[in-house]
């Protein structure tokens, strides 16, 4: 998966990043789908997992892995973690979280879109610091050490994290900025045309009716409070990098 990176103003060539994606069954496609749009435009994307083997999503299509967490580059200018209905089996997944707790002093950016950043938090990647997840499952940061903040994206020194699904692209381009300078984001952000208009008000709680709030609370109740458990019995005690 890799793409001549675009250049910089002026036709400045640039070293591509070296983007590290982790995969899980279960994890969420737009989660890593939309920061890849982004980020793969400007370096080489590595699809991480235990095995090649395909990995399936929540939604039912799989994605191919690239390389194995035993063959991931050494040093990462990114390493992602996205969400998914899966989280809960990754947060007791000890490969992933040592894999994780193992790369993320080498890597320049320790990042997450939704309920990857729970994650991050088994790992012990954020204690101490801000960091944003999937607004059903806020409270679950505190659990791990993480000061929550509810924002489409939070960047707290090198640990940069989105909110829920649709917040990958905010993401992406925000940490485009901090990496290649916001001229370059802006360019990206035009090539992808994002420019969104929703078709309906309700895309958090705060406009939502609050019918529909209860109504998704409902849904996802048994994983977050699976998720909760996890997080109560093994909160992520490790020190941050």
């Amino acid at each position: 998966m890799t793409m001549e990176p675009m250049r910089a103003p002026g036709g400045a060539e640039v070293r591509p990043l070296q983007v590290g994606m982790v995969l899980y069954p279960g994890f969420t496609l737009l989660d890593l789908v939309g920061p890849q749009a982004v980020l793969g435009l400007h370096g080489q994307t590595h699809l991480l997992w235990k095995t090649r083997d395909p990995v399936v999503s929540d939604s039912g299509p799989a994605m191919l892995p690239t390389t194995t967490f035993a063959a991931c580059p050494e040093d990462l200018d990114i390493l992602f973690v996205p969400g998914g209905m899966g989280t809960a089996d990754a947060l007791e997944d000890t490969e992933i979280l040592q894999f994780l707790r193992d790369h993320a002093p080498r890597a320049r950016y320790v990042t997450s879109v939704c309920t990857g950043s729970l994650i991050l938090g088994a790992a012990g990647l954020l204690r101490g610091y801000r960091a944003t997840t999937h607004w059903a499952c806020h409270a679950l940061l505190s659990a791990f050490g993480a000061e929550r903040v509810e924002a489409r994206v939070v960047t707290d020194r090198n640990r940069v994290s989105g909110g829920g699904v649709t917040a990958g692209i905010d993401f992406g381009l925000t940490l485009l900025a901090q990496l290649r300078g916001e001229q370059v984001a802006k360019l990206t952000q035009l090539m992808v045309e994002y420019d969104p208009e929703p078709p309906f008000d309700a895309g958090t709680p705060r406009t939502a009716d609050p019918a529909l709030v209860a109504q998704v609370r409902a849904h996802l109740d048994a994983d977050v409070q699976r998720m909760l458990r996890v997080a109560t019995v093994t909160p992520g005690h490790a020190a941050s990098p």
